[in-house]
């Protein structure tokens, strides 16, 4: 079992998928003979050949609008859009074709696609690069969305996702590619998508994150520790079907609760779970459910992205305000 970053653990999952599947393929901008913009896909290339990995054109609707057809002719699609915020080129095949095809099919026809792309800040890349844009795609029934914030779970999830008969965002934290190392088995294992993970458990708070946020939290709840309050860190992994059963029950455990996402706070996913949490566990509530977000403006240019991404200080303020309100 070695030890590897999430970059190395996803490179591992489609390659292992790929051996095990014929039908397992790659398509996108720079994943061949470059082997991705994160070196991702290096190496698949050199050992599936240009049929399997497909390098496509700057065209991100005709990468996801050939990966619908190819699912739906029997394939396996594994196709990359290089950063989140392209893929506003793409909602139109996601949208109307790829999300609503076994509904409107009456399941005779299914799209097994997996839809992966980069996201999130603190990592100063261009405009367009870094924007958290998954409540767009919670909103919308028929696919899945994934994000996980360990090596291992990218590794797991990934391997679920292109499983999935049904089409799967797989939504992967540009800062968490190299941040850190952890074992990751070599052989084939999957963790099932739509079950959350408690990563600290705590008794006083709960505190409910999603991909780069995970660590924000958990560094949070370990500083609350010293502080002598007990947080509970709930990493959701995947973000529809959300694991709703896990977060009520925590809440009815702690009776508070603080949802900390990079998006930005209106319409952000964190108002969803808000409700599920109002609507559920309301009795339970000994203070106001509290969000700490990404600010209602663009995503910013890099000199200022650390002041807009919410980090331990705002998560902590959170906390305090929670338990002693």
């Amino acid at each position: 079992m070695a030890k590897m970053t999430m970059i190395q653990a996803l490179n591992q999952a489609m390659g292992l998928a790929m051996a095990e599947n014929p039908k397992v393929m790659v398509l996108g901008e720079d994943v061949g003979r470059d082997g991705g913009v994160f070196r991702a896909t290096e190496g698949l290339y050199e050992r599936f050949g240009a049929e399997r990995v497909v390098d496509t054109p700057l065209a991100e609707s005709s990468i996801i609008g050939s990966a619908v057809g190819l699912a739906i002719g029997g394939m396996r699609p594994i196709a990359e859009i290089q950063f989140l915020g392209f893929i506003y080129e793409t909602m139109d095949q996601i949208e109307t074709q790829a999300s609503r095809m076994r509904f409107r099919s009456q399941s005779r026809y299914h799209v097994p696609l997996v839809i992966r792309s980069p996201y999130g800040g603190g990592v100063r890349t261009p405009e367009i690069h870094s924007d958290s844009l998954e409540a767009l795609f919670v909103h919308t029934p028929g696919i899945k969305v994934v994000t996980p914030s360990t090596p291992y779970d990218a590794k797991g999830l990934l391997l679920a996702a292109i499983q999935d008969p049904d089409p799967v965002l797989f939504m992967e934290p540009i800062p968490l590619y190299r941040a850190m190392r952890e074992e990751v088995p070599d052989n084939w294992y999957e963790i099932p998508l739509g079950k959350a993970q408690i990563r600290n458990p705590g008794e006083d708070i709960t505190i409910i994150a999603w991909g780069p946020m995970v660590p924000v939290a958990e560094a949070c709840a370990k500083q609350a520790t010293r502080e002598q309050i007990s947080a509970e860190v709930i990493d959701l992994r995947t973000l529809s079907p959300l694991d709703e059963e896990t977060v009520i029950t925590s809440v009815e455990k702690t009776g508070r609760a603080v949802i900390v996402h990079e998006a930005v706070g209106t319409g952000g996913l964190g108002g969803e779970v808000t409700a599920i949490i109002q609507e559920h566990a309301f009795l339970s509530l000994q203070a106001p459910i509290l969000r700490v977000t990404g600010y209602d403006t663009p995503y910013p240019v890099s000199s200022v992205e650390d002041l807009w991404r919410p980090d331990v200080a705002r998560v902590l303020e959170a906390v305090h305000r929670s338990i002693h309100y």
